[in-house]
C-alpha cells in the first residue's frame, strides 16, 4: 500500500486502473462458448502493451501469463491454456497492469453462455459483497470494517468467503501491506487514512470456504468441488470517500 502524496501519483494509479478496466470490458465482449483461455490472454496482453504498460502478472513469481483465468471450481490463479470454454461455465478473469511504476489490479467473474440460477446468484452475491466492502473504505474506519461487510453479506446468502487468500495493499508493487481479508470482526485492524490504496477482492464459494492448490502450484480450487466467484477493484481512500481506480 502506498500513501499517495499528490495528484500526479494518483493519476498514474488511475491510468493503470483504466487499462485494466478496459481489458476486462474486452473480456466481457469476448468470453463465449468455443473460446480458449489462451486466446483471452493474448488479447489482454496486446491491449495492455498498446499503452506502453506491462502485464503485472506475467513473470510474477514465475507466473506464465498476463491473466489468471479460473473456471468453475477454480478460485484464483488459473493458468490460461488451450482449454475451451463451454456454455454453463463461469470464469473468473483477474488482470493487472503496471503503468509508469504503478499497479492496477481488478477481477470479474463472467457467465459463459447460459448458466444456472444458482450460479447467477453466486456472481451477484460476490459482486455485491465487493460493493459493500468498498462502501466501508472511508477515512477513520478500520480495515476489518471492509472485511466484515463482505463476510456478513456473503454468509447471509448461504455462501462462504475464502480464508486462505485475501486482498492487499497495492501501489508501486502489486502486493503490499496491509492484507485485506474478506472476513473478520468490525472495528479492528489499522485505521484507514487518506491516500491509502487497497485491492479489495472477495472470493466467494457456493459451498465451504476450504481450498486446495493443484499440482501446477498455481491453480486454487474449492476443496468440495463447488463453484467459486471472484470480483476485485483497486480503491483509493480520498477526502471524498472511496474512489474505484479500476473502472472506465
Amino acid at each position: 500500500m502506498i500513501e499517495l502524496k499528490d495528484k500526479y501519483q494518483l493519476q498514474k494509479m488511475r491510468t493503470a486502473g483504466k487499462i485494466v478496466a478496459e481489458v476486462l470490458e474486452l473480456m466481457k465482449e469476448t468470453v463465449k462458448p468455443g473460446v480458449t483461455t489462451k486466446e483471452l490472454d493474448v488479447l489482454a496482453e496486446r491491449h495492455i502493451r498498446k499503452y506502453g504498460a506491462i502485464p503485472a502478472f506475467k513473470g510474477y513469481n514465475g507466473f506464465p501469463a498476463s491473466l489468471c483465468t479460473s473456471i468453475n471450481e477454480e478460485v484464483v490463479h488459473g493458468i490460461p491454456s488451450s482449454r475451451v470454454l463451454k456454455s454453463g461455465d463461469i470464469i473468473s478473469i483477474d488482470c493487472g497492469a503496471i503503468y509508469d511504476g504503478y499497479v492496477g489490479d481488478s477481477a470479474i467473474t463472467l457467465p459463459v453462455g447460459e448458466i444456472s440460477d444458482e450460479d447467477k446468484k453466486l456472481l451477484k452475491v460476490c459482486e455485491e459483497s465487493l460493493r459493500l466492502g468498498i462502501a466501508q473504505a472511508h477515512k477513520g474506519n478500520r480495515l476489518q470494517d471492509i472485511s466484515h461487510a463482505i463476510q456478513a453479506y456473503v454468509e447471509k446468502n448461504g455462501m462462504s468467503v475464502v480464508r486462505d487468500f485475501v486482498g492487499h495493499g497495492i501501489g508501486r508493487k502489486m502486493h503490499e501491506e496491509p492484507q485485506v481479508p474478506n472476513f473478520g470482526k468490525p472495528g479492528r485492524g489499522p485505521r484507514l487514512e487518506i491516500g491509502m490504496t487497497l485491492a479489495i477482492e472477495p472470493m466467494v464459494n457456493l459451498g465451504g470456504y476450504e481450498v486446495v492448490t493443484l499440482e501446477d502450484k498455481w491453480t486454487v480450487v474449492t476443496k468440495d468441488g463447488r463453484k467459486s466467484a471472484h470480483f476485485e477493484h483497486t480503491v483509493a481512500i480520498t477526502e471524498d470517500g472511496p474512489e474505484i481506480l479500476t473502472r472506465i
